[in-house]
């Protein structure tokens, strides 16, 4: 994970001092991209340990095209719990812990007509759907996109999505994906943008009969928040260590069966978490 720990690095030592909405001010960098060789391990960071069930539930929530934390609180999982309050939803008529057409909905239901009751009919892209069909299909296309980006809707949800589109590669048998975020935390949401599209690739590959070949991750806007800056440096400290592995259960042959008992990481050894906290 050297390539994570140089972009720190990047932005702790050259990072231009920004305003932000949380009024707690950040240091930034525009445009940077890291690469991750998937066959070498899985990029699950070691300087500091990460929630990787947290990581599996969300992926799988996004998967399974939902909007609500409901299904995440029930899991123990709590990451999305500040943009689900009554307060924050009442903003856009929604009832408490509904987020509206954020990740999961785009992903699944893209450009959906909105019911005048609440919610959404069927009518949508089901883009996940179209990308694993075009991979066994046609697999040199260069039409494997992903989406989460809806202008017409970006305004419609309390937190518009950071991680805005990728892309899919598939070459001498492996599947890559590249993904563009417009907008990146590096110490607290990065690391988990990293795994869970490494997971999210790795699932992908297994269902089509590919193996994992690499992921890139390209940034517009990638900041440290200034209440950050002291753990961001004390991981600056430490040596990565080897990367875990990840076993995915050989029995689902259907993305979208997976469940959290299907999906594991075997050898992780990471430093102790370093608390920091939370920009609001």
């Amino acid at each position: 994970m050297r390539q994570y720990l140089d972009l720190l690095a990047a932005i702790v030592e050259r990072g231009r001092p920004r305003e932000d909405r949380t009024g707690t001010g950040t240091l930034g960098l525009f445009g940077w991209q890291m690469r991750f060789d998937l066959r070498e391990g899985f990029p699950l960071l070691t300087t500091k340990k990460l929630h990787f069930k947290s990581i599996v539930h969300e992926l799988l929530w996004f998967l399974a095209g939902q909007t609500h934390v409901e299904p995440l609180q029930r899991a123990g999982v709590r990451i999305w719990d500040e943009w689900a309050t009554a307060e924050q939803t009442a903003r856009f008529g929604r009832p408490p812990g509904e987020l509206g057409p954020t990740y999961g909905h785009q992903w699944r239901n893209f450009g959906a007509t909105e019911r005048p009751e609440g919610g959404y009919e069927r009518d949508g892209v089901d883009q996940i759907a179209r990308v694993l069909e075009l991979i066994r299909r046609d697999p040199y296309s260069r039409r494997m996109i992903v989406s989460a980006w809806n202008p017409r809707e970006a305004d419609r949800v309390t937190l518009p999505p950071c991680h805005t589109l990728f892309q899919f590669y598939v070459q001498d048998g492996e599947l890559s994906c590249h993904l563009y975020q417009r907008s990146g935390d590096v110490f607290l949401g990065v690391p988990f943008n990293i795994a869970s599209y490494a997971l999210l690739t790795s699932m992908i590959a297994h269902v089509t009969g590919l193996r994992p070949g690499e992921l890139v991750h390209s940034f517009g806007d990638v900041h440290l928040y200034r209440n950050h800056l002291e753990q961001a440096r004390i991981q600056l400290q430490r040596e990565p260590r080897p990367l875990p592995r990840l076993w995915l259960d050989p029995s689902v042959t259907d993305l979208f069966a997976f469940r959290p008992e299907h999906i594991r990481i075997e050898g992780y050894d990471p430093h102790p978490h370093i608390p920091a906290p939370v920009a609001v």
